[in-house]
């Protein structure tokens, strides 16, 4: 079994399996929704924020059965090119 994960900052990785949505940080607050869902998950203590810079991006993971969100300073344009560049290498090295 090979086990795949993403770098998103600082020293933290999370498994690609795991990953549930990657977004924009800037681009996503505009609407109420986004806002609200970060602010009941920083109550609800599911948020970690990797590193001290200004995050770009924040990484929805369900680990371990617990939702969980990772504020990035990595942006979510790299983490997405990295996350398919990961998934493709492991498809071909199957082929």
């Amino acid at each position: 079994m090979i086990i795949l994960y993403l770098h998103i900052g600082e020293e933290k990785v999370v498994f690609l399996d795991d990953i549930i949505a990657i977004m924009d940080i800037e681009k996503t607050t505009t609407s109420n929704n986004t806002r609200e869902y970060l602010k009941k998950s920083e109550e609800n203590g599911i948020v970690t924020a990797i590193g001290t810079d200004i995050p770009k991006s924040f990484v929805v993971a369900l680990t371990d059965g617990q939702q969980k969100v990772f504020l990035s300073p990595i942006s979510s344009s790299t983490l997405n090119k990295r996350f398919r560049k990961i998934a493709d290498d492991y498809r071909e090295e199957l082929n």
